[in-house]
């Protein structure tokens, strides 16, 4: 197994706010991601479409390598392909620090894990909303994190659907049965109103697009999440 060289950061307790360059206006780029570094995000989402596993096409792994020579910012890229032993090496050396792939592709999933610890990078793994928690546990000793899903994948601007906090709360009861430390991510429709919602459930990492790049001020956008308070 390679040297773990990611820049994503120990489990810490800390809020950490992923914005999705999804969302992002993609002729300029560059200054998008410069402006949401600025602002305060610790990582860069970045959500690769291969047109079967979910209907859209988005990113490959030349888009990962410019960001990785343009910023310093952890890239957290989110496998939504059917096959990801395909892509694990290629966007692994583009400069991945961690690759999330999905339970419910073809591929199987412990072997797919595996496969990203030998590139050395922070192991994923992403269930959509209708998936059953349970078929993570017996993945946790490979995981550094896991992805709940809070919209149906494919498509950015969605809206956070309301079965999402209970699917949070599953997982983060078992994350804590672990006894790993083991970020819990959620993405999709998160705001400064929503956000809420996924901290009381246990998230502690937020994926956040429209609502960011989408505003006036991003900076705003994202402070308002980040300060968001957990309802209880």
């Amino acid at each position: 197994m390679k040297k773990n060289t990611s820049k994503m950061p120990a489990v810490n307790g800390k809020i950490s706010i992923a914005p999705s360059i999804l969302s992002a206006d993609l002729c300029n780029l560059g200054q998008e991601v410069a402006r949401v570094a600025n602002a305060g995000a610790d990582w860069l989402h970045v959500d690769i479409m291969d047109g079967h596993f979910v209907p859209n096409l988005s990113f490959g792994p030349a888009v990962v390598r410019s960001l990785r020579s343009n910023t310093t910012l952890a890239l957290d890229v989110h496998l939504m392909v059917t096959n990801p032993l395909r892509f694990i090496e290629p966007f692994a050396k583009a400069g991945a620090d961690l690759l999330t792939v999905h339970v419910e592709s073809q591929d199987d999933t412990l072997e797919a894990l595996k496969a990203i610890q030998a590139q050395g990078i922070k192991t994923g793994v992403s269930i959509k909303p209708d998936t059953d928690p349970d078929v993570l546990a017996p993945l946790t000793p490979y995981l550094d994190l896991i992805l709940v899903m809070s919209v149906y994948p494919g498509f950015g601007g969605q809206t956070f659907l309301e079965s999402s906090p209970a699917q949070i709360k599953k997982v983060r009861q078992l994350i804590n049965a672990s006894g790993k430390q083991i970020w819990l991510e959620v993405d999709g429709g998160i705001n400064a109103q929503t956000a809420p919602l996924a901290l009381a459930a246990g998230a502690d990492a937020l994926v956040a697009g429209h609502a960011i790049f989408s505003s006036a001020d991003p900076a705003l956008a994202l402070k308002q999440i980040r300060q968001a308070t957990p309802e209880i």
